[in-house]
């Protein structure tokens, strides 16, 4: 795996554990260790995310997109366009 899908990879896994504990806290809104996780994780998440726009441009459209012409959002690959090995 080449830097970038490795980035890629370590979002997905971020996304994933913080979804999860969403869906924990919902229904356990008390659990205050799950709650420093879920804020631990987003914050490496966020960390993550502007790290790979920053290099790679942006994931999403509202995502870290320079006040820059041309418009970044339309250079490839998208990210489902990314072949992964």
């Amino acid at each position: 795996m080449d830097e970038r899908q490795l980035m890629l990879k370590e979002i997905q896994q971020l996304e994933f554990v913080a979804v999860e504990l969403n869906l924990f806290l919902d229904t356990h809104p008390q659990d205050q260790a799950a709650l420093r996780h879920f804020y631990a994780v987003r914050d490496k998440l966020l960390a993550a995310v502007k790290r790979y726009e920053q290099i790679y441009g942006p994931l999403t459209v509202v995502g870290f997109t320079p006040k820059t012409c041309p418009w970044q959002w339309i250079e490839g690959p998208w990210p489902w366009e990314i072949e992964y090995v």
